[in-house]
C-alpha cells in the first residue's frame, strides 16, 4: 500500500507501484480537514487516467490534542495516525507492506513524521534508491504523470506557527486564501496564518508581479475577508519549512 497524497512524490511512488504490481497494489489517499480540496482533485486525476488502484480513509488526527496543540512534532502525532489507519486496513485487505515518498531533500529539513514512518516499519523507496525530488520530477515527466511540474505541497496545518492551535476554522482560512492567490495567478503559494495577520509567500520568480501596487491591492482584497486584520507579502518569497527557521535543532533533521 501506498500513502498517497496526490503531491509529486506519492504519485510517482503509486504510479511505480501499480506499474510493478498491478492489482497487488493500492494508492491509499487520508483525507481530513488539513487535507485540502485542491490535492483531493489532483488525486483523483492520477488514480483515473492511470487506473489505479486505490481508495480514501478518513484520520482523525484533529481529536488528538497534541495534534492540537502544534508543537514541533506535530507532524508526528499526523503520521502517527495515518500509518496506524493503515496498518489496519493492511490486516482486512491481507497487503504486506505499506510505503510513502520521502526522499533524499526530505532528509535535509525536520521531519518528525519519518519517526513515525520508522516505528510502523513503513517503506521508504526512494531513500533506498537514493532518489532527489528533481530525479522524481524527471521520473514522473518521463512517466506522463500531471504532477511531474506541481509546486511543493504540504498538509494545510503546516501553515500554522508552532503553538498556534490547529482549528477547523484556521484551516479553513489557510485554505480559501492559498486558492484565492492561485485565482490571481500565482502558482508556488503559501498562506502563512499569525492569528490577526496573515502573512503571504511567494516564488521568488513572481515577487516582482505580487509587489505591484495594483496586485498587492487585489491580495489584500482577496484575503483580509477571511478574516485576518493584516496581510503581509514576505519579501524574502517562498521557502520550504520557512516556520522551521525558528527551531534549534541538535539533531538528524529527518527526526
Amino acid at each position: 500500500m501506498v500513502a498517497f497524497s496526490g503531491g509529486v512524490d506519492s504519485s510517482y511512488l503509486a504510479w511505480a507501484a501499480h506499474r510493478a504490481l498491478g492489482e497487488n497494489a493500492l494508492a491509499v489517499t487520508a483525507v481530513s480537514p488539513s487535507y485540502p480540496a485542491s490535492h483531493r482533485e489532483v488525486a483523483e486525476e492520477v488514480v483515473a487516467r492511470f487506473s489505479i488502484r486505490h481508495r480514501f480513509i478518513e484520520t482523525h488526527e484533529m481529536e488528538n490534542a497534541a495534534y492540537r496543540a502544534n508543537a514541533s512534532d506535530r507532524c508526528y502525532h499526523c503520521k502517527s495516525e495515518l500509518f496506524e489507519t493503515m496498518d489496519r486496513l493492511l490486516g482486512e485487505l491481507d497487503f504486506d507492506h505499506v510505503s510513502y515518498g520521502v526522499n533524499t531533500d526530505d532528509t535535509g529539513d525536520f521531519r518528525p513524521g519519518h519517526r513515525a514512518a520508522d516505528e510502523h516499519r513503513v517503506l521508504s523507496p526512494f531513500l533506498d534508491v537514493d532518489l532527489s525530488k528533481r530525479e522524481i520530477r524527471d521520473l514522473s515527466r518521463a512517466a506522463g504523470l500531471p504532477t511531474a511540474d506541481l509546486p511543493a505541497s504540504a498538509c494545510l496545518s503546516s501553515r500554522l506557527p508552532y503553538g498556534t492551535e490547529v482549528t477547523v476554522e484556521r484551516l479553513g482560512q489557510v485554505e480559501q486564501g492559498e486558492e484565492a492567490l492561485r485565482a490571481l495567478g500565482f502558482e508556488q503559494v503559501r498562506l502563512r496564518h499569525h492569528g490577526e495577520l496573515a502573512r503571504v509567500e511567494i516564488a521568488p520568480d513572481e515577487l516582482p508581479r505580487a509587489l505591484e501596487l495594483e496586485m498587492t491591492a487585489r491580495i489584500v482584497g482577496a484575503i483580509k475577508p477571511l478574516g485576518f486584520r493584516y496581510v503581509s507579502l514576505d519579501l524574502e518569497g517562498y521557502r520550504t519549512g520557512s516556520l522551521n527557521e525558528v527551531l534549534q535543532i541538535a539533531r538528524d533533521p529527518i527526526r
